[in-house]
C-alpha cells in the first residue's frame, strides 16, 4: 500500500499545483490574455506556423519533451533511494521545470516564435546570442546523433516494437489527411487510429523483427542511417502531415500507458503483491557519484531539462493558437512528465520486486531490487534502465490480466515512439537554429528548410559515425550531455528572469531562485566532471568541457550585469529587426 499512497499523494499535489501555482504564474506573473497576436496566426504558413487546438499541440509538446528522459533518469537515480528521487521530481517539476518550460514558450510567442538563443540576444546582449547558439547547437547535435542509436538499441531489446513503431507513420499521415484535408472530426478518428496502433502492437508480438548487419555495417549503424533519413523527411514535412497527428496518437498512447500503470498499481497493491522494496535513502551506493550534485543532473526530464526550452521556443511556440493555451501546453506538460517520472519510480522501486529473472532464477522483494541495482555500473546502461522500467511495469500490468508479453510490447512501443518523436523534433529545431544563425551571418541559403535540415542531419551523421560503422560516435561526447543539458536549463531560467525583471516588481523571483539553484548545481557537476576527465586523461572531453565552462561563465556574467542594470521602469528592449 505504500506505493499506492505515494502515487496518490504526488498526483493530488500536481493537481493542486497546476490550479494554484500554475495559474498564479500564468495570469499574475506573465499576464496571459486571450486574443493577443500570436506567431501561429501572424506568420501562418501551413508548414511550421500553424494555429492548433491546445489538446493537439499538448500531444506534440508532451511527447517531444518526454522521449526516454523521464524513464532513464529516474530509473538510475533511485540507486540513491526512492525518497530523494521522488522529492526532486515533485518539487523540481513544479517550482523549476514548469516555470522554465512555460516561460520559454510564452516569451518565444511574444517574440515572433523565435528560438531562445535569439531572444537571449535581445534581453541580454548580442554576444550572448552567439554563445547561446553554441550551447544549443551542441546539445541538439548530440541528441540527434544519439537518439538514432537509442532507438536502435530499443529495437534490438524489444524486436516486437519494430513493426508497430513504423506502422504508426502511415496511420498518423492518414489521420492528418482526413482531419486537415477532409475536415473530419479528430476525436473519433484519433480513437480509431489508437485502436489500429494497438492492433499493430499485438501483431508485433507475433512478428518480432531483428535487423542484422548489412554490407558489413552493424545493426545499430544501419538503424541509425535509416532513422536519420526518416528524421530528415519528417522534419521538412508540414507539421499537419506527420508531426501533429503522430504526436496526437502518441499522447493517447501515453494516456493508455499511464492508465494501465495506475490501475496496475492499484490492483497489485490491493492484492498485497506490491510494496516498495528499494531503500528510502542510500548515501553511498557502490561506484556511484555523490548524490549532491549528480541527482539533479541524472534526473532531468521529469524535474527540469534544458531541452524543453528548445521545444517550447522551437516548434510549440509556432503552433499555440492563443496565449492562455500556453499554460496548459507548457506548464501542464511538465507536470504530466512528473506524473510519468513518478510512475517510473514506482515501477523500479516496487514493480521490479514482484518478479525479476536473473541467471534463470526468479527473484522477488528486496533481493530482486538489490540484484539489479548492485552497483552504479551494473544499473547505469541504457538497456539496464529500460529493462528495469519495462519489466517492473509489465509485472504491475499483469495484475490486470494482461499477458506479460503483451505488456512488455505495449511499454516497449511506448518508449520507442516517444524516442522517435524526440529525434525528429530535435532535427526540426536544429533546422531552425541553423537557419537563424547562418542567416544572421549573411548565408541566406540556409533559410531554405531542405538545406538547413540536410546540414543538421549530415552533421549528426558525422558525429554518429565518427568512431566507426556502429553509429556509436556520439557516445564519445555523451558524458557531457547531462551537465550541458541542465546548464542550458539554468541559462534559460536566467533569460526568463531578465525578461520578468523588465516587467517590474518582484515577478523575476519565480524564475530567479530556480536559476541560481540550477546554475550552482550544474557548474558544480561540470567541475567535478572536469576533474574526472583529467584523472582519466580524456583530452577531448577536457577541452570540450573547458570551452563549455568558459561559454557558460561568460553568459552568466553578461546575465548578471544586465540584471543589475535594469531599473524600475526600464523599457523592454526592441528587436534588432524593428530597429532596422
Amino acid at each position: 500500500m505504500d506505493a499506492l499512497l505515494l502515487m496518490l499523494v504526488v498526483f493530488i499535489g500536481y493537481i493542486i499545483a497546476y490550479n494554484v501555482y500554475g495559474k498564479y504564474v500564468g495570469y499574475k506573473i506573465f499576464e496571459l490574455a486571450t486574443g493577443k497576436p500570436v506567431p501561429s496566426k501572424v506568420y501562418e504558413d501551413g508548414i511550421d506556423f500553424v494555429p492548433t487546438k491546445k489538446e493537439i499541440i499538448f500531444g506534440h509538446h508532451y511527447t517531444s519533451i518526454a522521449g526516454t528522459g523521464p524513464i532513464v533518469g529516474p530509473a538510475i537515480a533511485v540507486i540513491w533511494g526512492w525518497l530523494p528521487a521522488i522529492l526532486w521530481v515533485f518539487f523540481g517539476s513544479i517550482l523549476m521545470g514548469a516555470v522554465h518550460d512555460f516561460g520559454a514558450l510564452i516569451i518565444s510567442m511574444r517574440n515572433k516564435g523565435k528560438s531562445i538563443s535569439e531572444f537571449a540576444g535581445k534581453y541580454i546582449s548580442k554576444r550572448t546570442k552567439y554563445l547561446f547558439f553554441a550551447i544549443v547547437f551542441l546539445e541538439l547535435w548530440i541528441v540527434i546523433a544519439i537518439f538514432g542509436l537509442v532507438i536502435a538499441i530499443i529495437f534490438n531489446m524489444f524486436p516486437q516494437s519494430v513493426f508497430p513503431v513504423w506502422m504508426e507513420i502511415p496511420i498518423a499521415m492518414t489521420l492528418g489527411y482526413l482531419v486537415y484535408k477532409k475536415g473530419k472530426s479528430v476525436g473519433i478518428l484519433s480513437i480509431i487510429a489508437l485502436i489500429l496502433m494497438y492492433i499493430t502492437i499485438i501483431i508485433g508480438v507475433y512478428m518480432p523483427f531483428k535487423l542484422g548487419s548489412v554490407a558489413g555495417i552493424p545493426a545499430t549503424g544501419v538503424w541509425t542511417i535509416i532513422l536519420l533519413i526518416y528524421a530528415f523527411i519528417a522534419s521538412v514535412l508540414p507539421v499537419t502531415m506527420l508531426l501533429q497527428p503522430r504526436d496526437y496518437i502518441n499522447s493517447h498512447e501515453l494516456l493508455v500507458a499511464i492508465a494501465l500503470l495506475i490501475f496496475g498499481i492499484v490492483a497489485s497493491a490491493f492484492t498485497g503483491k506490491l510494496s516498495i522494496v528499494a531503500p528510502t535513502y542510500q548515501a553511498h551506493p557502490p561506484q556511484a557519484p555523490p548524490l549532491w550534485p549528480f541527482l539533479f543532473i541524472t534526473i532531468a526530464c521529469g524535474a527540469i531539462s534544458g531541452f524543453h526550452s528548445l521545444v517550447s521556443s522551437g516548434t510549440s511556440s509556432k503552433q499555440v493558437a492563443d496565449e492562455p493555451d500556453a499554460l496548459f501546453v507548457g506548464f501542464g506538460s511538465m507536470l504530466m512528465e512528473g506524473v510519468l517520472a513518478t510512475l517510473v519510480i514506482i515501477a523500479v522501486v516496487a514493480g521490479i520486486g514482484m518478479g525479476y529473472f536473473h541467471n534463470g532464477k526468479l527473484l522477488t522483494g528486496h533481493a530482486a531490487w538489490l540484484t539489479h541495482y548492485s552497483s552504479w555500473t551494473a544499473a547505469k546502461g541504457l538497456g539496464s534502465k529500460l529493462s528495469a522500467f519495462i519489466n517492473g511495469s509489465a509485472n504491475m500490468i499483469e495484475s490486470l490480466g494482461i499477458p506479460v508479453s503483451w505488456a512488455i510490447a505495449i511499454m516497449g512501443v511506448f518508449v520507442a515512439s516517444f524516442a522517435g518523436t524526440t529525434l525528429d523534433t530535435a532535427t526540426r529545431i536544429q533546422r531552425y537554429v541553423v537557419s537563424e544563425i547562418f542567416s544572421d551571418m549573411g548565408l541566406t541559403v540556409f533559410k531554405n528548410r531542405y538545406v538547413a535540415t540536410l546540414f543538421a542531419v549530415l552533421s549528426a551523421a558525422f558525429l554518429a559515425f565518427a568512431t566507426g560503422a556502429s553509429g556509436k560516435g556520439a557516445l564519445t561526447l555523451w558524458p557531457l550531455f547531462g551537465a550541458v543539458n541542465q546548464t542550458l536549463a539554468g541559462l534559460a531560467l536566467i533569460v526568463i528572469t531578465i525578461y520578468l525583471r523588465y516587467k517590474g516588481g518582484l515577478k523575476w523571483i519565480v524564475a530567479g531562485i530556480p536559476a541560481v539553484f540550477m546554475i550552482a548545481v550544474t557548474l558544480w557537476a561540470s567541475i567535478l566532471n572536469e576533474i574526472n576527465f583529467i584523472h582519466k586523461g580524456n583530452y577531448l572531453l577536457i577541452v570540450v568541457n573547458t570551452v563549455i565552462l568558459i561559454i557558460v561563465l561568460t553568459i552568466i556574467f553578461e546575465g548578471v550585469k544586465t540584471f543589475f542594470s535594469i531599473k524600475e521602469g526600464t523599457p523592454e528592449p526592441i528587436d534588432e529587426e524593428a530597429k532596422a
